[in-house]
Parts: structure tokens; sequence; C-alpha cells
């Protein structure tokens, strides 16, 4: 199965299983996927590449900022990155959410993830 638009998706999730299963299904179905295990990293990633595409960061991680801070300072720097925020532990409401932005929550599966991306490119 391939995504009918190839992206630039930055992965900001704290735990290494998760984060590895995502990226390796991501790049599986012609995506390129970065990596980052918090938002601190994450803003090193997106500050050294301009291409990113989408964000897909998790809500609850340790750092700087949790995941929503994250999207909300991702938003004002590059406004036409697309999100998506999943959690287990919080449930957002998808119509409170900016637009380019997307709630998945945990546990998703891999299929939801990749047609929330294409839907999000489309």
């Amino acid at each position: 199965m391939v995504g009918l638009n190839s992206a630039v998706v930055l992965i900001v999730e704290d735990e290494p299983l998760i984060r590895f299963s995502v990226l390796d299904v991501l790049e599986d179905v012609g995506h390129i996927a970065l990596e980052a295990a918090n938002a601190d990293e994450a803003m090193v990633v997106l500050k050294g590449r301009q291409d990113v595409d989408i964000l897909f960061t998790d809500v609850n991680m340790a750092g700087s900022m949790d995941g929503i801070q994250l999207a909300k300072r991702v938003r004002a720097m590059r406004p036409n990155i697309r999100i998506i925020i999943t959690s287990g532990m919080v449930r957002l409401d998808p119509m409170a959410l900016p637009a380019n932005t997307a709630f998945l929550p945990k546990p998703y599966m891999h299929d939801a993830l990749i047609s929330t991306i294409d839907s999000l490119m489309s």
C-alpha cells in the first residue's frame, strides 16, 4: 500500500518502540520519516529542515513542552505545516483544532495514521 501523496513527516514520540514502529510503517508506504524523542529535539529538526510537511506528535512527553505546546509553537513558526496530535490520555475535540490539524486517539491503527496523512496532504 502506497500513500497517495508522499510527505516528509516528523514523528515526535518519547516511547522508542512506538516511534520506530511508526517510522517503519511510514517509510514502507513511501513517506520520508524523521524522528524526535521530545519537543526540544523536534525544534532542532525543524530548524534544520524546511521540507517538513507534517508534524505527528504525542501530547504527553518529557521536556520543556508537551505536544500541544509544540503544535502551537510550530503553527506560529510555520503555518503551512499540517499537524497530527495523538494521545491515549487526553481527548481533544477535532472540531476545536486549528485548520490542517487532526487528532488521532491512541491506540490507533497504522492504516488510520496513513489515511490521516493522505487526507491532510490532499
